[in-house]
């Protein structure tokens, strides 16, 4: 179901201390938005409404967070339960921010600089599996490679998805796109690891029976990615197929 418009979103974010009202000016400084930015940072890809979060962020302030999502529409929901969790534990929003942007151009908005030690990917869209959509699949190869620039060599991503299609291609894709894959599940809530936290979606969909699907992968170096953009993998294809075809002459 779309969500509506909602007009008082935009100037209560502006109104909001840890929310970043400009981040496209940010580029090689995100980490001097939060009041230690000596401390790792750890990402949320596709925020939501925040419950993931608003758990997450107040636990552990030695890791600074932040969660990014496209609509101010839906970071303003994410911004009232990270507001309130804050609120409950008496601590100040210090070592959280959330952000509207759009998962695909994050490059645009990053620089290595911004060093980015974990990323969370829960429930993202899967998408269609032909070609000219699944490329948007947030576990993509193509998306993938924006964030090996973000990340040292050793850093993880942790991603969940209730869909059977978009797990078993991500097992192909993160190491096409040089990760490796460190730990992996079918369904996550059988032996539930102590530091798994459920979200909104999670909790729906086992409560209609289905298996909640998980990995944890780790960038390796360079040299491990395999994978190429199609378009430049077809003109490779086209060169040496050229070279190795009978001249005229002969």
């Amino acid at each position: 179901m779309r969500m509506r418009f909602k007009p008082y979103a935009r100037p209560e974010l502006l109104a909001c201390d840890f929310h970043v009202h400009e981040p496209l000016t940010h580029a090689g400084h995100w980490h001097e938005l939060f009041a230690r930015p000596d401390q790792p940072l750890h990402l949320e890809l596709g925020c939501g409404k925040g419950g993931f979060l608003a758990q997450l962020a107040p636990r552990d302030r030695s890791i600074n967070y932040l969660g990014i999502d496209i609509t101010d529409k839906v970071l303003i929901l994410a911004k009232r339960k990270v507001e309130a969790a804050y609120a409950a534990r008496g601590i100040p929003t210090d070592n959280v921010r959330i952000a509207s942007l759009d998962i695909e151009r994050l490059r645009l908005v990053f620089s290595p600089a911004d060093t980015v030690q974990r990323i969370y990917i829960n429930f993202c869209n899967p998408w269609s599996k032909n070609a000219g959509s699944n490329k948007h699949r947030l576990t993509h190869p193509r998306q993938l490679l924006q964030y090996r620039t973000l990340m040292p060599e050793g850093a993880e991503i942790y991603f969940k998805t209730d869909d059977d299609d978009l797990f078993r291609d991500s097992l192909g894709y993160f190491p096409a796109a040089g990760f490796e894959i460190t730990w992996q599940t079918f369904d996550l809530h059988k032996n539930e690891p102590d530091w798994n936290i459920r979200t909104e979606h999670e909790g729906m969909f086992s409560e209609q029976g289905i298996p909640i699907k998980a990995l944890i992968a780790r960038k390796l170096p360079d040299s491990a990615v395999t994978w190429q953009e199609p378009r430049v993998r077809a003109h490779l294809e086209g060169e040496q197929a050229e070279q190795s075809a009978p001249s005229a002459a002969e």
